[in-house]
């Protein structure tokens, strides 16, 4: 890499650091000023009114970061405290506990692994490379069971926040109060492939979870998916029949979104069938969609599923156990604020 990358790499990197220790810190004030320009005082307020979500895919990947450093540190913690009550030195508990069930692989299996590496090296020449190398994923697997057990018995409350961005409620469709203590918001499209897989998730989470949570449902249309516009459209005609989210879930099990499929579906749900097709046709809940994905847009999202959870912004893969961490946080959190609030009343 020549000198010139590597410094703008670096500034890079500095730049948002800056951001995200700045604009994404728990604890700073919208009125603490972030810049002066003649005379003018431009405050952290106005930089998330203006420029909120070109920052908010750089926070999250700063939080994204620093959530894995911050697991690593957890594990050497467990792990330290494990040796500790054993009364044993750190080394010792790994040698003789962690990976003692870690075995070299054959040479059969060295040999096989050489040959799909397509090396012009000899295997001779590679061979004590190619074993150390097994033998590091081994144990970092052994480690990696190990600690899952020292965390299942560990009482752990990570209280590293993710980003957070101000997202409009105020026309969504909801499964709840808005009094609850956690509202998890989703913004989606019905032709995303993992959107479809995530939303038996996400009702799993509202049956475990009952009165503490509110599902909310944002649309955010995705250029490549031709249907998933209109679909959203006819979720919404449904909803003013009542059966939006009856609508949405079958939007998400069926994967069809045809017009022939939508109005099928609403036939299926029973709704009334001249009044939702005039809907649709019309494009009345077009501008709706438009309103939400225009949303999606400011807040720099780039795609589906995405989440804010009490306005805590996560995406990516997210499996059923990462719902619940953010849930029971937030949980958590709620049930803190709320013992602070009784104290300062007596």
């Amino acid at each position: 890499m020549n000198t010139a990358r590597m410094v703008g790499m670096l500034a890079l990197v500095a730049s948002v650091t800056t951001v995200a220790n700045v604009y994404g810190q728990a604890g700073v004030e919208s009125s603490q000023v972030v810049a002066r320009v003649s005379n003018t005082d431009l405050t952290v307020g106005d930089l998330q009114q203006k420029e909120g979500g070109k920052l908010l895919q750089a926070e999250y990947q700063y939080y994204v970061n620093e959530r894995k450093a911050l697991d690593d540190l957890i594990d050497s913690r467990l792990l330290a405290d494990e040796a500790r009550r054993r009364n044993i030195p750190l080394d010792q508990l790994l040698n003789t506990e962690v990976y003692k069930g870690v075995k070299d692989p054959t040479e059969d299996q060295l040999e096989v692994y050489y040959e799909g590496l397509d090396t012009q090296q000899s295997y001779e020449s590679i061979r004590e490379e190619v074993l150390n190398h097994i033998r590091e994923l081994r144990r970092t697997k052994a480690r990696a069971a190990f600690v899952a057990n020292l965390r299942k018995e560990a009482k752990i409350d990570v209280l590293l926040l993710p980003p957070s961005a101000d997202v409009n409620l105020s026309a969504a469709y909801e499964n709840g109060s808005r009094s609850a203590p956690v509202v998890l918001v989703e913004f989606a499209d019905y032709e995303c492939p993992y959107c479809q897989k995530v939303n038996p998730q996400i009702q799993q989470l509202k049956k475990e979870y009952g009165d503490n949570l509110t599902v909310v449902f944002k649309d955010f249309p995705l250029p490549m998916h031709h249907g998933s516009e209109k679909a959203a459209e006819a979720a919404r005609c449904a909803g003013e029949q009542g059966k939006f989210w009856e609508y949405h879930d079958v939007l998400f099990y069926s994967q069809l979104t045809t017009t022939d499929a939508l109005k099928q579906h609403a036939q299926t749900l029973k709704l009334n069938q001249d009044a939702f097709n005039t809907c649709l046709d019309s494009g009345k809940e077009a501008s709706a969609v438009k309103s939400d994905l225009d949303e999606a847009q400011s807040l720099g999202l780039t795609g589906t599923p995405s989440f804010f959870v009490n306005g805590h912004f996560f995406s990516g893969v997210v499996d059923y156990q990462a719902l619940k961490d953010i849930v029971n946080q937030q949980l958590s959190l709620a049930k803190t604020v709320h013992a602070e609030q009784q104290i300062s009343k007596k």
